[in-house]
């Protein structure tokens, strides 16, 4: 066995302590995720011509609207999704960010992508609806600035030893597996660091060059985020308490087909609400045409 192999015998989860307070990787992770989210969004507006009418204070104030959507849709829908107790965190809300039991602090775990992207959308509408800006342009710009952020996200799953990899049964595969409860297991958060993060990346930004329809860029990302997920989710485990469905599928799974039909119908929706609208060249021609028969008549008239 090499390093690698036994990675997690050679760190721990905590980045410091602050008395008995700990700090986790996980945490700054997360945080850094966010974070970068924003700073990358920022970026992109600047550079990219479609975003130019976004203000940079109005960027700002999506990202706080946003993100407080993300942490609680996130938190939230692992606990409704995920656990046993979703009837007491509906009549209990506040004990969602309650990191002490007992008395003992424990921190907060357990946050699903696909709560937070609920939340996300929920807070994208709300914030569209309030601030009278096309959201398809919001959409479209978080699409470029999500994956790469998220990779940060997934090394905090790696680094807190937490949604690890299904045992490897190859022999020959044995090199790139992690000791995990006795077993050695796919190294999963970092294939999905890689496939969400990267790989998604580069698809959406080949769009963006590609595509110039409002609403495009987040159809692209919407499918080729679950396309990536329902792959790497054959190297993770699934959660004990889920286990698997309907063609040995697991929750993860299938919440990404629903992921990739939702894209799918935005789509057509975009589509059918961009040929429904009369092009603006044809306004063009139709204005220049009237206009010469109203001088042809005024001519006439003289």
């Amino acid at each position: 066995m090499n390093f690698w192999n036994e990675i997690y015998s050679h760190f721990s989860p905590i980045a410091f302590q602050i008395g008995s307070f700990s700090i986790h990787w996980y945490a700054l992770a997360y945080v850094s995720a966010l974070l970068i989210a924003f700073f990358l969004a920022k970026y992109f507006a600047r550079r990219i011509p479609r975003f130019k009418n976004l203000e940079s204070s109005m960027i700002d104030s999506y990202f706080l609207w946003v993100e407080l959507g993300i942490i609680l849709g996130a938190r939230f829908g692992y606990l409704f999704i995920y656990t046993d107790s979703a009837l007491y965190y509906l009549t209990h809300p506040w004990e969602a960010f309650n990191p002490y039991i007992d008395g003992e602090f424990i921190g907060i775990a357990g946050m699903s992508y696909h709560g937070g992207v609920f939340g996300f959308l929920l807070a994208s509408f709300i914030f569209s609806y309030v601030k009278k800006v096309n959201i398809f342009i919001l959409l479209d710009l978080v699409a470029l600035s999500v994956p790469l952020a998220y990779i940060f996200g997934r090394i905090g799953n790696f680094l807190n030893k937490e949604l690890v990899g299904r045992a490897i049964e190859e022999e020959s595969l044995h090199f790139m597996g992690i000791f995990v409860d006795g077993a050695l297991r796919y190294p999963s958060q970092l294939i999905e660091a890689f496939l969400e993060g990267f790989v998604v990346f580069f698809i959406v930004l080949y769009a963006s060059k590609k595509l110039h329809k409002d609403g495009l860029l987040i159809v692209v990302y919407a499918f080729g985020y679950g396309v990536a997920r329902f792959v790497a989710e054959y190297f993770r485990e699934a959660d004990s308490q889920m286990g698997y469905y309907f063609l040995h599928l697991s929750m993860g799974q299938i919440l990404s087909f629903v992921m990739m039909l939702v894209g799918l119908v935005l789509f057509f929706i975009i589509q059918k609400k961009s040929t429904s609208l009369p092009k603006i060249d044809n306004i063009k021609q139709k204005s220049l045409k009237n206009q010469k028969i109203l001088k042809q008549r005024s001519n006439d008239e003289s």
